[in-house]
């Protein structure tokens, strides 16, 4: 499952949209969004990254409203995330006793595995794989459900037919033929 969160701004942040979308068979699925309002209010400076304003969440329910079905996304036998301690620190506040599966974090993915790069933020690697090229208008970058999709096509991207183990933080050795593929 890949999920990607936008926060308020806050320290430690909390939870103002959550998207998530499976990758099956190495094909990605249909995305759920909850915009939630958060416990403090949204900071300027996550405004101006995001663009949800507190207005936009005045009316949206609280994150207890929404936590079943959240957990019902998230409970998947691998959780992947551009730059996921952030993604996954929030969950873990958000969900208590939430247990993280396997974390495939595609900035580290793309680090070890596409080296060469002159940035590894999701915006160039969007731009450089055209991961985008045909999302509507209306989907932006860091608007969760934008940030999931493109982090999925790029997983996908990357994951080619490459085995489990060299997707992991630490393979445990190995060549290509050696494990199994993820898809």
């Amino acid at each position: 499952m890949v999920v990607d969160v936008e926060g308020n701004g806050q320290q430690p942040p909390d939870l103002v949209e959550l998207a998530a979308v499976p990758i099956v068979g190495g094909i990605i699925g249909e995305p759920v969004t909850w915009l939630v309002k958060p416990e403090q209010p949204i900071t300027h400076f996550a405004r101006k990254i995001h663009g949800i304003t507190n207005d936009d969440v005045r009316d949206a329910p609280v994150f207890g409203y929404v936590e079943a079905d959240v957990r019902k996304a998230l409970d998947a036998s691998a959780l992947i995330a551009h730059n996921a301690h952030v993604d996954v620190g929030v969950l873990q506040r958000k969900l208590g006793d939430w247990e993280c599966p396997e974390v495939f974090d595609t900035l580290k993915v793309a680090r070890r595995l596409l080296p060469g790069r002159s940035s590894y933020k999701l915006g160039a690697l969007v731009d450089e794989f055209k991961l985008a090229a045909d999302f509507a208008a209306d989907l932006t970058p860091h608007r969760a459900t934008y940030d999931v999709l493109v982090t999925a096509r790029l997983f996908v991207e990357i994951a080619g037919r490459r085995a489990l183990e060299e997707l992991r933080d630490e393979p445990s050795g190995g060549g290509r033929d050696d494990g199994e593929t993820l898809f």
